[in-house]
């Protein structure tokens, strides 16, 4: 935990990103770009914290001895930011699991930004996406959890989550209702028939890893493929949708406009997603 010299070193408000690894986080490098831009004073920065000591670290922001007025979370912690929170919001209760926290009238708060930052990120880049009735989402982990709530909470009726194994995919539709259907691998051609969205929330493709070759056609003409990996930018399955003439939204917007909430909270002004943040990030994702 730092110390209270060490938080409290600059003046206005100190958050934190936390997460076990968090060292390659591009968090301190948007939330700094949007303290400076505002003219803010404050500070955002890398917090490792390991899960044995999570407990413990919550404690300090709950009691303000460690300085910060809130904070994101990352893996591994979010679903014991969620147990740990004070007052968990009703996106939270139902994922069971926060990336945002903040101080307010002794208090703990907690929040859940990735759905919004998926549909924002959509909202952005292709404009009438949520005009379709039916979603394939690839994957059944954590990540998949924010994008369904927020795909189902912005009218969606039909949900189909496609995962090798079966089991977990049954799962999530049982955690998110009527709307949302679980399928193994060997339904997703015919789940995708009509389709106007289609979502990869696995890791295949990230960091350059091959990535499956993947039939779009059966998507409806006019369907947008995305993408929650962001390193690469355009990934394999980007590029394969892109080939077979659909529209594509890569990743990283999601990651920027999941940040702009947060930091609304702790510095009082909603920062703006601007081509500019976009090119600074880029920048960094291409020199490591």
């Amino acid at each position: 935990m730092p110390s209270m010299d060490d938080s409290r070193e600059t003046f206005g408000p100190n958050a934190f990103v936390t997460g076990f690894p968090v060292k390659h986080s591009r968090s301190p490098l948007i939330h700094g770009h949007w303290l400076k831009s505002l003219g803010l004073a404050g500070s955002y920065r890398a917090h490792e914290v390991a899960p044995e000591q999570f407990g413990a670290f919550i404690a300090g922001i709950k009691n303000g001895s460690s300085g910060f007025i809130g904070g994101n979370v990352t893996i591994p912690h979010k679903e014991l930011a969620f147990q740990l929170a004070d007052k968990p919001d009703a996106l939270s209760e139902e994922l069971g699991a926060s990336n945002t926290l903040w101080m307010e009238e002794g208090k703990l708060h907690a929040t859940n930004t990735d759905g919004r930052g998926f549909t924002a990120n959509l909202d952005e880049r292709r404009p009438g996406w949520d005009q379709t009735d039916t979603a394939v989402i690839f994957g059944a982990g954590g990540a998949s959890r924010a994008v369904i709530q927020a795909i189902r909470d912005r009218g969606l009726k039909n949900i189909h989550v496609v995962n090798r194994t079966a089991s977990r995919a049954q799962e999530l539709a049982d955690r998110f209702g009527a709307a949302v259907h679980g399928h193994p691998t060997g339904a997703l051609g015919e789940v995708m028939t009509g389709a106007g969205l289609f979502i990869n929330t696995t890791s295949l493709g990230m960091d350059g890893e091959a990535a499956p070759q993947m039939d779009f056609s059966p998507l409806a003409s006019g369907a947008v493929v995305t993408d929650i990996v962001y390193v690469p930018l355009r990934t394999p399955m980007l590029n394969q949708a892109e080939e077979q003439g659909f529209a594509t939204v890569d990743g990283l917007g999601m990651l920027l406009h999941q940040a702009a909430p947060g930091f609304a909270k702790w510095f009082g002004k909603t920062p703006v997603v601007d081509e500019t943040l976009r090119s600074l990030i880029i920048a960094d994702m291409e020199k490591h």
